[in-house]
């Protein structure tokens, strides 16, 4: 009986360690996954930024296509240089017209 009793507490010490273990374990894990969570949201949070900062950009592109298609109307049939210029406000507005799609 007595053997059967020093091998039931050695069981239940070994059960009590691995708890421990187990416990430790599961604290680590929970770090972890918090410290993920925080980088998911640190991402989102940059890649929000990024969205905002397109659409601005987006937005100032078109300003700038409009104001192309003004100057290049009114530059067009001064000189070569104005010609010169309104190509050049036409690449604006093109460029203008394929960033549109990235929105």
């Amino acid at each position: 009986m007595k053997e059967i009793i020093e091998e039931l507490e050695t069981a239940l010490q070994n059960c009590e360690i691995r708890i421990e273990y187990l416990e430790a374990n599961e604290d680590r894990q929970n770090e972890q996954f918090h410290y993920f969570q925080n980088q998911v949201r640190n991402k989102d949070h940059i890649m929000g930024e990024v969205v905002v900062q397109i659409r601005e950009v987006a937005d100032h592109m078109q300003t700038l296509a409009v104001q192309a298609d003004m100057l290049s109307l009114k530059y067009e049939l001064e000189s070569n240089r104005g010609q010169e210029l309104a190509s050049l406000l036409k690449k604006i507005r093109v460029l203008s017209i394929r960033g549109k799609p990235y929105l």
